[in-house]
Formats: structure tokens, C-alpha cells, sequence
């Protein structure tokens, strides 16, 4: 049960730190605070479902797009949050492609790191 929480909780700190850092990084994407944690709730939660499918149709009827997944799964999950809320706005398709890349970038390395992070508190605790 707590293996569930912390994984629930870096899936989500990472979505918000990506969606921080495409906010920070892309013109044409907007995170406005106040729709911001629908927003990345919706977006992990988007991911967290579509990832498996979106790989699932790709190996059954596109396997040369397998690599690509995360950023498929990515961008699906950006549309549908900036669709579902108001916190996320995406204006033009270089804005769309951009957007895509650094937050699927970002989150991958927040979900590599943000454990190391709460072990290494963890064990400067004890």
C-alpha cells in the first residue's frame, strides 16, 4: 500500500514538474494556477491509461512505432488535459510538438530521480 502511494505521488510530481517545465520552456503553453492541479491530475491520469494501450495497439498493429509510445502517450495525455481543464493551454503546432517533447523529457528523468530523492531523505532521517 505505501509502494502504491509513493508511486502515486512521483507519477504525479512528475507530471507537475513537466508540465512546470513546458510552462517555463515553450511559448505558447500556459499553466494557469489556478486549473493547475486538475490539470496535472488529468494528465497523469491520462498517461497512466493511455500509455499501456497506446503500446498494446502499436506492438499488435505498428511495431516500427513501439520507441515512440512515451510520445504519443505524451501528447494524447497534453490534449486531453488542455481539452478537460482550464489549467493547460497549448497555442500552435510548434507550441504542440515542443510542449510534447520537454515534458515527456522531463517527467521521464522527475520519475528516475524524485525516488532517489525520497530515499535519500529517508535514510538522512534515520
Amino acid at each position: 500500500m505505501v509502494r502504491l502511494l509513493l508511486n502515486t505521488l512521483v507519477f504525479l510530481g512528475s507530471a507537475a514538474i513537466g508540465l512546470l517545465a513546458a510552462d517555463r520552456l515553450v511559448s505558447g503553453v500556459s499553466v494557469s494556477w489556478r486549473g493547475f492541479v486538475v490539470a496535472v491530475v488529468v494528465f497523469a491520469l491520462a498517461q497512466a491509461i493511455l500509455s499501456p494501450f497506446i503500446a498494446k495497439m502499436a506492438s499488435r498493429y505498428a511495431s516500427a512505432f513501439l520507441g515512440g509510445i512515451g510520445l504519443v502517450s505524451t501528447f494524447v495525455a497534453l490534449l486531453l488535459a488542455s481539452v478537460l481543464t482550464h489549467g493547460l493551454s497549448i497555442r500552435g503546432a510548434g507550441s504542440w510538438v515542443a510542449a510534447t517533447v520537454v515534458v515527456w523529457l522531463v517527467t521521464a528523468v522527475a520519475t528516475l530521480l524524485l525516488p532517489l530523492l525520497v530515499v535519500k531523505k529517508k535514510i538522512g532521517k534515520e
